[in-house]
């Protein structure tokens, strides 16, 4: 069972899609805030984060930059699902890593799972995608080959 990682301060909306994606076969965690957002995907190593952009503590870029710099995280993709509708918004979290972004305003809850499912068909068949139910322990070559975890700094010296 694939597990989504649902980050959102809006409690009606969190618990609607949260049921919505239960009722599809998907589990399920919740963080309020940037911040229990940026831990529950260190500690529960979801499948998949939907992660709002307007939150307290930590919003939702400061949270994608978070883990997308950090070698356990990086690999954790990421839909943005936002009110933040502007064009600089949607191409800002894109850049900083997202693998997709629904503006909440313009799409259903069921619509929302229909991405969720899709995501889940499309990348299944990519070797790289690596999930909660696949060991990562010595696959995850971005992190063996990564200078801030091996500490090679020769490495790091011919990336410059």
């Amino acid at each position: 069972m694939k597990k989504v990682a649902l980050i959102e301060d809006d409690n009606i909306l969190s618990k609607v899609v949260s049921e919505e994606l239960s009722d599809a076969g998907f589990t399920v965690v919740k963080a309020v805030d940037g911040e229990e957002g940026v831990n529950l995907i260190r500690n529960e190593k979801p499948d998949l984060v939907l992660l709002d952009i307007l939150m307290p503590k930590k919003n939702g870029y400061q949270v994608l930059e978070e883990i997308k710099q950090s070698p356990l995280t990086r690999h954790v993709p990421v839909i943005i699902l936002s009110m933040l509708s502007v064009d600089d918004d949607i191409k800002k979290g894109l850049k900083l890593g997202a693998s997709d972004y629904i503006v909440k305003s313009q799409h259903a809850v069921s619509e929302i799972v229909d991405k969720v499912k899709n995501f889940f068909s499309t990348n299944a068949a990519n070797p790289y995608f690596i999930d909660s139910n696949t060991p990562t322990i010595g696959t995850d070559t971005s992190v063996i080959h990564d200078p801030a975890v091996t500490g090679d700094k020769k490495e790091e010296a011919q990336e410059k």
